[in-house]
């Protein structure tokens, strides 16, 4: 009896286990995903401005320098070329500091052996023809002045209207770094 049990319990195991595959292959997750991939016109121009205030860090660096360049990577693989895409970094606020020189980022972080791991992306940026901009109000109210500022970047009046600028100009907003 105990034998015939087993057999049977097998048995229903087995025919079970066979029916499975051919149960599910009508769902979808066990279909292939034919949807297409929506892409970016290759032939279009960008316009963006990322507004970055927070000093937030990703892979060491500002949160936002890191995205802004993960942007042109992104870019790139739609197979959109550099040029086509104008871009403007508005640091301000606690994320103004990522783009001190060594001296005075030293002097901000109260570290006399930092260097500014952002340095390196700023001019990578700057490279690549995006105009990193720093906000005028926020150094001045840290005492910092323009020799201050990593080389190359633009000092604007302040950050709220420059986005704002910007943006009346059809630039698309980048928010929340």
């Amino acid at each position: 009896m105990q034998t015939l049990k087993r057999t049977l319990l097998l048995s229903l195991l087995a025919t079970t286990l066979l029916a499975l595959p051919n149960a599910h292959a009508d769902t979808p997750s066990a279909q292939p995903d034919t949807r297409p991939l929506v892409m970016v016109e290759k032939s279009a121009r960008y316009r963006v401005v990322y507004d970055i205030h927070s000093d937030e860090l990703a892979a060491g660096i500002s949160r936002g320098l890191y995205y802004a360049r993960g942007l042109f990577e992104a870019f790139r693989k739609q197979g959109v070329a550099d040029s086509q895409v104008s871009a403007h970094l508005v640091l301000h606020g606690d994320a103004a500091v990522m783009l001190l020189s060594d001296e005075t980022y030293q002097s901000a972080i109260h570290d006399p052996f930092a260097i500014n791991p952002n340095a390196k992306i700023v001019q990578d940026l700057l490279d690549l023809g995006v105009s990193v901009e720093i906000c005028h109000s926020a150094m001045r109210s840290k005492g910092w002045k323009p020799r201050d500022v990593l080389p190359g970047v633009t000092i604007v009046h302040d950050g709220y209207t420059r986005l704002i600028k910007l943006q009346n100009d059809g630039y698309a907003y980048l928010g929340g770094f």
